[in-house]
């Protein structure tokens, strides 16, 4: 074998030396460059369900705010949607769905959003003396507190803000521009039943 020949053969060893080599450094760059980026990937998971967890934790007055209750679900054969307290008159008396045969079993949920949603929760009631009616509704005052309670958000506060009386047709009391408030709003008769008692509550935002 010449010499010219045998340094054909030494410069492709070497040639082939330096691509396994080569591709050995591109492999090892790809693998590295993987294993980065699932590092990288499971840190920002960590981080995801840590931010979850903090906000969770920092906002506990947030889950205490709307404490449950479970209330229950039919009265008298009537589905309950909430249950409704208010303190100063000694009332509690379930939430059902309007109609005219239901206004004479407990009051009914008149207009508006689910209960205790944003949005303005009308509630009518007839004016009776019976224990779970709007008998009492006259004796409120601004400043007085309304509860309601559901299964699906729980118990909120409100507070008594506005009490007036209308006629029959003025409807306005129905609107549901709460300016992003959570309301509540009781509708009954007076006493000689030509006109309507309204109380207007708002949400007690804890501070």
């Amino acid at each position: 074998m010449s010499r010219k020949e045998r340094r054909k053969i030494k410069e492709k060893r070497v040639i082939n030396i330096f691509f396994i080599i080569a591709i050995l450094v591109v492999f090892f760059y790809i693998a590295f460059e993987v294993y980065r980026e699932k590092k990288q990937e499971k840190e920002n998971n960590y981080q995801v369900k840590r931010l979850f967890i903090d906000e969770y934790e920092n906002n506990s007055d947030e889950k205490e705010k709307y404490p449950k209750e479970k209330i229950d679900e039919s009265y008298k054969g009537y589905d309950v949607l909430a249950k409704l307290e208010i303190p100063k008159i000694n009332l509690e008396t379930y939430v059902i769905n309007f109609s005219e045969n239901a206004l004479n079993v407990s009051v009914t949920k008149f207009w508006g959003k689910k209960p205790n949603e944003v949005g303005n929760f009308c509630v009518a009631g007839h004016n009776f003396k019976n224990k779970n009616m709007f008998h009492n509704l006259k004796k409120l005052e601004v400043g007085d507190k309304v509860i309601l309670k559901d299964n699906d958000i729980g118990c909120v506060e409100y507070e008594i803000y506005n009490i007036y009386t209308v006629v029959p047709e003025d409807v306005s009391c129905l609107s549901q521009n709460t300016e992003g408030k959570k309301e509540v709003t009781l509708i009954t008769c007076t006493n000689d039943s030509k006109r309507r008692i309204i109380i207007k509550s708002r949400e007690c935002l804890k501070t």
